[in-house]
């Protein structure tokens, strides 16, 4: 799929909710916003995974809901399932990958004093 048409489908799911973001892995959705806090549901593509990253300002919690997470936290590797959360601190490099065949879907609790989009931090992926 071209850059053209994903940002096509982007918009149009922008439209219908704002507060769904699709990605090409999977997409996440805003479900409540405050002072300091940001809860995300978020549904990773059976066999995607999203880059490496950190952030400078905020840490998360990620409760599995359905699906099987493998987690990459500081350089340790987890695998969660249903029921299960992780937390993952402030400047740490983390990742999450869906290893399963069922699309993974996790609630993710952000905390922090800042929560912008730009204090992301993204590591090139060995893989």
């Amino acid at each position: 799929m071209s850059d053209n048409n994903s940002q096509l489908i982007t918009d149009e799911v922008a439209s219908e909710n704002e507060a769904t973001r699709v990605r090409f892995w999977g997409n996440v959705t805003m479900l409540e916003e405050g002072n300091r806090y940001r809860i995300n549901r978020i549904e990773l593509a059976p066999g995607h995974h999203i880059t490496t990253q950190m952030h400078y300002h905020r840490s998360e919690h990620w409760v599995v809901v359905s699906g099987t997470a493998k987690v990459i936290c500081d350089g340790k590797e987890t695998v969660l399932i249903q029921k299960q959360s992780t937390y993952v601190p402030m400047s740490t490099p983390h990742r999450v990958e869906n290893p399963g065949v069922i699309p993974l879907v996790m609630i993710e609790i952000q905390n922090g004093e800042y929560l912008g989009e730009d204090d992301i931090t993204r590591f090139e992926d060995a893989h």
